[in-house]
């Protein structure tokens, strides 16, 4: 996305305007439908109260018309203005309460669905997150308010061609007054609604400052945290931070609104309210060129006018604020995937015989390589480990072979093909993976399990899994089992369990899938040295006649691999065994001789097997 937000010209903002009134008709009809009628009633009523009402009733009484036809009329006309107030009283409290679910549904569901689609490197991106903010923030409401203002500009301004042929028609000097409200709509309020979208700008880091302080005050995980330390002071000074920054940005902008708010007030209302009657009662009383009924019709006409002029150009206005603010929601749904979720190719085949990083390099956008030149093959059915100290590129590894990244130079071969070539979402069914920085969801132990995948017979495919993590003894004594309900999020009945009976309910994430590929980033950093042997004794059983990848900075665990690639400042420095390593003597086996002291209850356990 891009980095410097560029200003919108009017043309784009009415085009913005558009794309907003398209969404809103694929997501209601009805609704555009009823804003279109209530515009046009809504302005019906100025003009017909001003140019035929007012008008019929002076002339009657001018000519002394019986009472009985007056009386007519206006109850004609009151009746005609109650069923226009009946129908907006059913249309704003019934359908339009109605429809608002529809639209926030659909807009919201269509905003996720394009959240779901960008690259991972976008949820990196800051500039993305503004983006994103400012396009969900509050948009079904204005998504309505733009289809109000769109409609309301059509229409107004076939109401204000009838009312100022109507001034017309009494005096043609008259219409000149118009060009107050116009200058003070347009001009000093383009003004004020610039000045307002660079206040919001800058005021959006803010805001995220604000919700991830809220998230931090609320939510469980911090509780802890929070009561057994010092933060909280820290994060009320960034949320105090925030809080500064909003009063200076307001101070910053407060001079200027002030004094285009001041202007546009005296120019849209002030000039042409008092003008107007003034002028009137000249011509009236001091000219008399007209009469005190044409200067009553003169007076209402020029009321009605000045109304109709400021709601059309309120809503000008209002359009090209809103266009403004429309253009980060198009910018968004527009937004053009570097790797779409959807990326069509062909379907890989289920047998995997090799999977190769030939040439390959990456960095990330601060331009320094993560990766740089790799060059290795992991072939069918082996267990190979990926090692090295803290930021040697592992986990990057795994981004790139899932397709979260492309690799900056360089190709991925899977089956002797470029990973490119492959339908994106079959390709990554390729693989079950259980990853070091996890997320336990408030839902079901199954459905953590599960991950929305299908697989037969449910219950025993997740119990089998959650045995082979070794955490099932555990989640059968919770109320419902593999039925109940993880974190308090949502239930307060949910269960809350260790770090480490987490990270084994993601590592049976990966058990549960039969997929030719798995991969174990970190799976047992939270574990005890016991715990971990006996997780990497049942990963190994599950890798018979399956390609088993795993991520680990503690050597113990790759012993038994097949392949092991130790990466350094992302760099490929060693392959081979363990034992072809260990006699190289290189930085592999210096590193698993300062971890040695660690292995001994392993080693026990594992002569106590032996025998």
């Amino acid at each position: 996305m891009e980095k410097k937000p560029k200003d919108v010209s009017n043309l784009a903002s009415i085009k913005n305007n558009f794309f907003a009134l398209k969404i809103a008709w694929s997501l209601t009809k009805s609704n555009v439908i009823h804003v279109l009628l209530l515009n046009i009633l809504g302005y019906f009523e100025w003009v017909f109260f001003s140019t035929i009402f007012m008008r019929y009733i002076i002339n009657a009484l001018e000519k002394k018309m019986s009472f009985e036809s007056i009386m007519v009329f206006i109850l004609i006309s009151g009746g005609a203005f109650a069923l226009i107030g009946l129908y907006r009283s059913y249309v704003n409290n019934v359908t339009f309460t109605l429809n608002s679910t529809k639209i926030y549904e659909g807009l919201y569901l269509k905003l996720y669905k394009k959240a779901r689609n960008v690259e991972l490197s976008c949820f990196e991106d800051a500039e993305f997150y503004n983006k994103y903010t400012m396009a969900i923030d509050d948009a079904a409401d204005k998504i309505a308010i733009v289809v109000n203002n769109v409609w309301g500009i059509l229409v107004g301004i076939i109401a204000t061609g009838v009312v100022f042929f109507s001034m017309y028609d009494i005096d043609k000097v008259a219409v000149l007054f118009v060009i107050f409200p116009i200058i003070g709509n347009f001009v000093f309020g383009g003004f004020m609604n610039k000045l307002e979208l660079k206040r919001y700008k800058e005021g959006i880091p803010n805001e995220r400052v604000f919700q991830y302080v809220n998230r931090v005050m609320y939510l469980a995980e911090y509780a802890k945290e929070m009561r057994l330390s010092k933060v909280y002071q820290l994060i009320k000074e960034k949320y105090n931070e925030a809080l500064k920054r909003i009063v200076s940005i307001a101070g910053k902008y407060a001079p200027k609104l002030i004094v285009m708010e001041v202007l546009k007030v005296v120019f849209t209302f002030s000039i042409i309210f008092e003008g107007v009657l003034l002028y009137g009662a000249y011509r009236a009383m001091v000219v008399k060129s007209i009469s005190l009924s044409e200067m009553a019709v003169l007076s209402s006409t020029m009321v009605s006018a000045t109304w109709i002029l400021i709601g059309l150009f309120n809503n000008i206005v209002e359009a090209m604020k809103n266009g403004l603010f429309v253009n980060n929601l198009r910018t968004f749904i527009e937004y053009k995937e570097v790797i779409p979720e959807d990326w069509d190719g062909d379907m890989p085949e289920p047998i995997i015989s090799s999977i190769e990083f030939r040439n390959v390099s990456f960095s990330y956008k601060d331009g320094k390589y993560a990766l740089k030149n790799l060059n290795f093959c992991i072939t069918e059915n082996s267990v190979a480990a990926v090692v090295g100290h803290n930021g040697a590129g592992k986990s990057t590894i795994i981004k790139l072979l899932f397709r979260l990244y492309d690799p900056t130079c360089g190709e991925i071969l899977i089956n002797g093909r470029n990973i490119k070539e492959y339908n994106l979402r079959a390709y990554r069914q390729l693989f079950a993976a259980a990853f070091q920085d996890y997320k336990i969801l408030a839902l079901s132990v199954k459905d953590n399990v599960l991950m929305g995948h299908k697989v037969e017979n449910e219950d025993e495919a997740v119990i089998e899994a959650l045995k082979k993590a070794g955490v099932y003894e555990k989640v059968e004594t919770l109320p419902k089992g593999i039925n109940t309900i993880l974190t308090k999020e949502f239930d307060e009945d949910g269960a809350v369990l260790s770090g480490g009976q987490y990270q084994k309910i993601v590592v049976a994430r990966a058990f549960v899938q039969n997929t030719p590929i798995k991969v174990f980033d970190e799976p047992s950093s939270a574990l005890d040295p016991i715990a971990e042997y006996e997780l990497y004794k049942s990963i190994m059983k599950e890798s018979k006649n399956k390609t088993m990848i795993f991520i680990s900075h503690r050597l113990s665990s790759v012993r038994n691999a097949d392949r092991v690639f130790m990466f350094e400042r992302g760099e490929l420095i060693e392959q081979g065994t363990h034992e072809e390593l260990m006699e190289l003597n290189g930085s592999y086996a210096d590193m698993y001789t300062k971890q040695a002291m660690n292995y001994l209850a392993v080693d026990k356990i594992e002569e106590g097997v032996a025998l």
